[in-house]
């Protein structure tokens, strides 16, 4: 089973409780993976506990990467959660772990 980490690479950041991550993939030639891999009901459905509010999926097909914006999904952010990871980093790994699937990008 191929995993997105075998595709692409990824960074995060994080603004209060709401985390980022921008997702590029290595060849441009697996952009059209990363699109169909990676949708905001399926990030919803993966990570129902952690993700609380919406997620939205920004396509940059000329960089061949997506940019996620997921609300809510820091429980409470740096300053108000005892999660290890409040700053949202753990993000980039969660997500590239999935294993790549669907169908083409719009």
């Amino acid at each position: 089973m191929k995993r997105l980490a075998d595709i692409a690479h990824a960074r995060a950041g994080d603004k209060g409780n709401h985390s980022n991550v921008a997702i590029w993939a290595f060849d441009q030639g697996d952009y059209p993976a990363l699109c169909r891999s990676l949708t905001a009901e399926r990030l919803k459905a993966e990570f129902p506990r952690l993700i609380q509010g919406d997620v939205e999926i920004f396509a940059m097909p000329h960089l061949h990467g997506l940019n996620i914006v997921m609300r809510n999904a820091l429980e409470g952010g740096v300053n108000s959660s005892l999660n290890l990871d409040g700053h949202g980093k753990s993000w980039s790994s969660l997500i590239l772990d999935l294993p790549v699937v669907g169908e083409e990008c719009p």
